[in-house]
């Protein structure tokens, strides 16, 4: 095969990875009559739009045509080709695959293939696990992680580990291992060193390992032992990684999330891990970053309600205030609670205790009374004009925001401006016209944003051309991939070189070598794995869908077919009379010279 798989192992793969299992790791996934839906991951989505049918085995989402089978969904989702989909995919089922054949597809040249990576970066994990519990090399730092009240437990869960002081350790151990510089260095695991060649990037850290939804290791957060400058680091962008879009404690926590359909959301690493260790498991941590729209995103495929736990401190609001227009711009319902001044939310829940921790989160407050209380904060400390200025601005635009995802009503807005008036001493009037000026700009910036050419586009409908003769030859391959059985009445009737559309080519040509194998069931399934385009697995999958709610086969194939038929005839009608009309051209011209030269005809 031209993806270097044998087909018994694709099917084999295919049959462990349930379809609905592998989306609802990356999508949560409710019931809706006889299939799934959910978020689409593929663009902006704010309500369901993607279908998963689980007796099909398909994925289809009507907003932005995305469709296909569990590989396709892993190749577009982690960014893979078809090969790595296969691979990645047996990994996750434990299964053992080799290639059939040398495959060097041009489009994987000069590509990292990322579960490559994941398989380093395990490698990596449990690396520095074993140092940490290296009689010699770790016991300082068990020591430390065990005042810090982090379990033996904890440890295993969160797969903790140190990297060591000793110049280049890692990169040493993975020399004896045969694993090259080049793949530490696109793990992020090593970087350039100022007078030439590479140094590991972590070393006298605490180790803390960051899985993606799946369980696998895309990235590493280190905390300094030593008092180095920068208290923690991460791993650089990689083709696995990137803080942004990364949220840690995902995996611990995705099943709690979903049932609660609440996220907590706090800063650290051990701000997450405590309270887990406590038994509040619908935590997870930003990575040394604020929170970003690529986390609102996440988050919004499992959760209804964020709930922001940061440091009460400056910068504890700071990031809060951050995080409050991400998630209003993502329509993402927030809440704020903040732990008491002097303390993190890992210490907090030492103290007090998982009750008192939940009661904190129950407790958060709309985000809207947590920008009305930071604001008449700042006019009660008799704050300067500059900064009572800001606090205003502030103010404003997340009311505009909030206006602009239809999070405030007409009635609250009302309200808010009234008050605001009596603080600022501002007619309401003008406070509506600033505001209203400010929800144009967002409008603006939301459409501009919209239109950028880095937005990941819609999936375009393919050109199956136009007329009759384009729409018979379309409910044939529709008719096929819902009712196999009835490919020997085509297959007298019909040639596979009618469907002349590139796109009705490619999908007629795999479709007739699987029914000509005898493939009475699941042609559907069978035509998606024998597909490496993405793009042409989601058209393979409209088709099938558009068949099926069409239904009446039978009867579909008899008049597409004779339809055909009576095209071919007209086509070969218009032939036979051209070449009647061309050959009386002929005649005449002969005719006409030979009486104009009566020696012409005799010398031809």
């Amino acid at each position: 095969m031209p993806n270097g798989f044998d087909n018994s192992i694709i099917n084999q793969v295919q049959q462990a990875s349930d379809i609905v299992d592998v989306i609802s790791e990356h999508v949560n996934l409710v019931p809706k009559g006889r299939e799934m839906v959910g978020l689409c991951p593929f663009h902006e989505d704010h309500k369901p739009s993607m279908c998963v049918n689980n007796v099909k085995q398909i994925f289809k989402c009507f907003a932005c045509g995305a469709g296909g089978d569990v590989f396709k969904f892993v190749q577009m989702r982690e960014n893979l080709t078809f090969p790595q989909a296969i691979e990645r995919l047996a990994q996750r089922a434990g299964i053992e695959i080799k290639k059939t054949s040398h495959h060097s597809s041009a489009s994987n040249v000069n590509q990292i293939n990322p579960n490559i990576l994941a398989k380093v970066n395990a490698w990596a994990a449990k690396y520095f696990q074993a140092n940490l519990y290296d009689d010699k090399k770790g016991k300082s730092v068990r020591d430390y992680i065990a005042e810090r009240k982090i379990t033996h437990e904890s440890i295993k869960k969160w797969n903790l580990g140190l990297a060591v002081g000793i110049q280049n350790d890692l990169m040493q151990a993975a020399k004896v291992k045969g694993i090259s510089e080049k793949l530490l260095s696109s793990a992020g695991l090593i970087v350039n060193r100022k007078g030439g060649g590479f140094c590991d990037k972590f070393a006298d850290r605490l180790m803390f390992a960051i899985t993606d939804i799946t369980g696998r290791v895309i990235g590493f957060g280190g905390r300094t032992l030593v008092g180095a400058d920068a208290k923690y680091i991460n791993s650089p962008t990689t083709a696995l990684f990137d803080k942004s879009n990364s949220v840690y404690g995902l995996e611990q926590a995705r099943h709690k999330i979903v049932s609660s359909q609440t996220a907590i959301v706090v800063e650290g690493y051990t701000d997450c891990i405590m309270p887990h260790q406590f038994g509040c498991t619908n935590v997870v941590a930003t990575l040394g970053t604020s929170f970003t729209p690529g986390h609102a995103r996440i988050l919004r495929r499992y959760a209804k309600k964020i709930v922001l736990i940061f440091d009460s401190d400056i910068a504890g609001i700071k990031a809060s205030n951050r995080a409050i227009d991400v998630c209003l711009s993502q329509h993402i319902d927030i809440k704020i609670a903040s732990v008491p001044e002097g303390k993190d939310p890992c210490d907090f829940v030492l103290n007090a205790g998982k009750e008192k921790f939940e009661e904190l989160a129950d407790k958060a407050i709309d985000v809207m009374q947590f920008k009305w209380d930071k604001l008449t904060e700042s006019f009660d400390d008799s704050n300067t004009f500059v900064d009572n200025k800001a606090a205003i601005e502030e103010f404003l635009q997340t009311i505009a925001t909030a206006m602009q995802t239809g999070r405030l009503t007409a009635i609250d807005k009302g309200l808010i401006v009234n008050r605001l008036s009596k603080i600022i001493g501002l007619e309401s009037e003008e406070i509506n016209h600033d505001l209203n000026n400010r929800l144009a700009r967002i409008v603006r910036n939301a459409s501009y944003q919209n239109a950028a050419p880095n937005k990941k586009p819609k999936f375009k409908i393919p050109d199956s051309g136009e007329g009759t003769y384009a729409l018979a030859k379309r409910e044939i391959l529709e008719v096929l991939l819902n009712e196999p059985e009835l490919f020997e009445t085509v297959e007298k009737e019909i040639a596979v070189d009618i469907f002349d559309t590139p796109i009705l080519k490619q999908v007629a040509e795999i479709l007739f070598k699987i029914l000509r194998k005898g493939q009475k069931t699941s042609p559907l399934r069978a035509i998606l794995n024998e597909t490496e385009s993405v793009e042409l697995s989601a058209y393979i999958v409209e088709l099938a869908e558009a068949g099926e709610v069409k239904g009446n086969f039978k009867n579909r194939l008899a008049g597409a077919v004779k339809a055909i038929q009576r095209y071919k005839t007209q086509i070969r009608k218009t032939d036979i009379k051209e070449m009647d009309d061309q050959k009386q051209f002929l005649r005449r011209i002969c005719e006409n010279t030979g009486k104009e030269n009566p020696h012409s005809l005799g010398m031809m």
